[in-house]
């Protein structure tokens, strides 16, 4: 499954259009293919191909080139709110470009690099922008 066929530049619009669904919490997202089925639940596991991009466009992150789906068991804080908030509004079969804001993804903390703790692998409130395939919920 190629979840990503453009180039990094393509995705360095760090602001979503005007047109996009927003949550009540301020994530925004557009969805690009529809899926099928029932969204999960909280509780439920959610089976995800994501890459991650930073206002710039760079990926910092990203399951989708490795080929390794991300399993998630919502409502027990295993990811950024952004994405416990969306995951729970996306069917199966589902693909969207969501944008997180900084406040809920990593906030005023960011996350140091594991390698070097001194740098950031995302500054402290950086805003997020996404590419999340949902592959299946149980």
């Amino acid at each position: 499954m190629v979840l990503l066929a453009a180039t990094t530049a393509t995705y360095a619009q760090s602001t979503p259009a005007t047109d996009t669904l927003r949550t009540l919490s301020g994530a925004r997202y557009v969805v690009s293919q529809p899926g099928n089925g029932t969204p999960a639940k909280a509780g439920q596991q959610v089976t995800v191909l994501y890459t991650g991009f930073l206002p710039n466009g760079r990926i910092f992150d990203s399951s989708a080139t490795e080929g390794r789906p991300l399993k998630i068991r919502l409502g027990r804080n295993e990811v950024i709110k952004g994405w416990e908030e969306l995951l729970l509004l996306l069917p199966p079969g589902a693909r969207a470009r969501v944008w997180i804001p900084a406040a809920l993804a990593y906030g005023a903390k960011g996350t140091r690099n594991p390698d070097n703790p001194d740098e950031y692998l995302i500054a402290p409130n950086t805003d997020l922008v996404f590419d999340i395939a949902v592959l299946k919920v149980k």
